[in-house]
């Protein structure tokens, strides 16, 4: 077995015995050493969901509060009525059947796609190409919307997907480590807040069973449900 290094052994020490308030879990998760980087710091649910029940999936998206702490890159499949606005809304490109094609014959640089209800006929074809990456546009990810520049806006400053994995839990980046602890805290109430509105209708029992905040780099620290 690996020897921990002199900054995991410190950061064991510093691992709550138990859940607490989500204050002072921000707080604690403060206090572990991390690496010369700026981590992202992200929250995981462990939910009483059955996930190979098709009704009791959980998935969407949602606008945190203070963003994410990184600008994501978004294409924009809409009419040519829509496209200046899309741009002017921060796309790096936009388009329909021009933008169809420049995707089929391999250009991907981009992080989300959104889509007017009307192009996924022709997005539909991108199938090869965005279902593999997880980009394909998906109602229930808002990512197919009549708003494309509103999608545009709120995607282009790190709006957040979340879906459950096979395991019943759901992870999702909440920030940075640079965040005052104000803004992650206000951010994780939030995505909080968020999943438990959620909740499968035929799901029984406890929904949401664990919370874990964590660094990408750091020890988690269960947060108080």
């Amino acid at each position: 077995m690996a020897k921990l290094s002199k900054r995991a052994r410190a950061n064991a020490e510093l691992i709550p015995a138990e859940a607490l308030p989500l204050k002072e879990a921000v707080a604690a998760l403060k206090r572990f050493k991390g690496p010369k980087f700026d981590q992202t710091v992200e929250v995981c649910f462990t939910l009483g969901i059955d996930p190979s029940q098709a009704d009791q999936l959980v998935r969407g998206a949602v606008a945190l509060p203070h963003g994410v702490g990184k600008s994501k890159r978004v294409v924009a499949f809409c009419s040519s009525d829509d496209v200046a606005a899309a741009k002017e809304a921060g796309a790096v490109e936009a388009g329909s059947d021009d933008l169809v094609k420049k995707v089929s014959d391999g250009w991907m640089e981009f992080d989300v796609a959104v889509a007017s209800p009307d192009m996924m006929k022709l997005v539909s074809r991108l199938g090869r190409q965005l279902g593999p990456r997880g980009l394909m546009p998906t109602p229930k990810a808002g990512t197919v919307t009549t708003d494309i520049a509103k999608a545009v806006r709120e995607y282009s400053a790190g709006k957040v997907e979340y879906r459950n994995d096979k395991g019943g839990n759901v992870q999702a980046a909440v920030g940075r480590m640079s965040f005052s602890d104000d803004h992650l805290f206000d951010n994780i109430e939030f995505i909080i807040q968020t999943i438990q509105k959620a909740k499968p209708s035929s799901t029984k029992g406890v929904f949401v069973k664990k919370i874990t905040i964590s660094g990408a780099m750091t020890p988690g620290v269960r947060v108080a449900i």
